[in-house]
């Protein structure tokens, strides 16, 4: 009887350990599959077919639903986490590249690369609520905390567009450097980052009056300038840091989030796009898209302590708790 008893308080431990375990989704470009890693063991546990070249990824507001661009399917997928089984697809426009959920949990804003649109679609009705004429080639979107604004960023026009939820309409641009590829606002949705791939810089922009506060510029000890192209962005919660990935760099930039000093540049994989924290904000992951690997930062000490291999050309990453 002790024995069994034994044997069933380390089973539920385990279970519960299972259960409460972070869980990284990574998605592979030239694999057609998104990885998937235990943030306990650090290790790659499944590999997920999916559609065709996905990319960018985000979570419902409940962590039961992982959206999937699948941009080269030109459909973004719904799959559920639960099951790991993909659930629908949604009529997402032409190559969906990156997207960005509206704190209703209901509106999806998606970039359309080939057709310069972003597309909303009502993720519980599967209808297309509005298509949005935007500059050529958008990427970046981002929708705000309080759900007034999405911004998009289009590569070749090099402007952020800000479209009002409310109506669905665009009502503003600003002229940023060269090739914006991310946008990223802060948790109380005052401030937005814009990385410029090509121009090599960081724009930080005051929402309320959609004016520049700042424009980051990065030079890394023996990497040419040229190699320098931010794309992600991550800030964390605390306002502490604004994380950067600097694409053929292999670089990640550590920014003061206040004031806007460049701290550190960390070491990463080959050609780092995007990045992602924690639940807890202890660790932030970036995949490496030449490498094919994923790199874990402590936030605590700014130091990379560990390198995980996934599939080719990893480019996507979100975190579940």
């Amino acid at each position: 009887m002790r024995l069994t008893r034994l044997a069933c308080a380390v089973a539920f431990g385990l279970a519960c350990h299972s259960a409460f375990a972070a869980t990284a989704y990574v998605s592979n470009e030239k694999d057609d599959s998104i990885s998937v890693i235990d943030l306990d063991s650090l290790e790659v546990t499944a590999t997920l077919d999916v559609g065709m070249r996905p990319r960018g990824l985000l979570l419902s507001s409940d962590n039961k639903l992982l959206y999937i661009c699948a941009s080269d399917s030109d459909r973004v997928q719904v799959m559920d986490l639960a099951t790991r089984k993909i659930i629908k697809e949604l009529p997402s426009g032409a190559d969906p590249e990156q997207f960005a959920l509206h704190p209703n949990d209901r509106w999806l804003y998606i970039s359309n690369e080939d057709d310069a649109l972003v597309t909303v679609v009502d993720t519980q009705s599967d209808e297309v609520l509005a298509q949005i004429e935007v500059g050529v080639e958008p990427e970046g979107m981002a929708v705000s905390p309080d759900g007034k604004w999405a911004v998009n960023t289009s590569e070749t026009t090099n402007m952020l567009h800000w479209i009002d939820t409310s109506t669905n309409q665009l009502v503003d641009n600003t002229l940023v450097d060269q090739r914006p590829r991310h946008v990223e606002f802060d948790k109380d949705g005052k401030r937005l980052w814009a990385s410029a791939e090509i121009g090599g810089t960081v724009t930080v922009l005051d929402v309320d009056s959609r004016q520049v506060l700042k424009v980051l510029n990065f030079a890394i000890k023996g990497v040419h300038p040229d190699k320098v192209q931010p794309v992600g962005v991550k800030l964390t919660d605390d306002g502490k840091y604004a994380f950067v990935a600097l694409g053929p760099a292999n670089h990640v930039a550590v920014v003061d989030a206040k004031t806007y000093e460049i701290l550190d540049y960390l070491l990463v994989g080959r050609r780092v796009w995007h990045l992602a924290l924690t639940p807890d904000q202890k660790r932030l992951l970036t995949t490496n898209g030449v490498s094919g690997d994923v790199s874990v930062i402590d936030v605590d000490t700014l130091k990379v302590t560990k390198s995980i291999k996934v599939g080719r050309y990893p480019w996507g990453v979100v975190v579940t708790p």
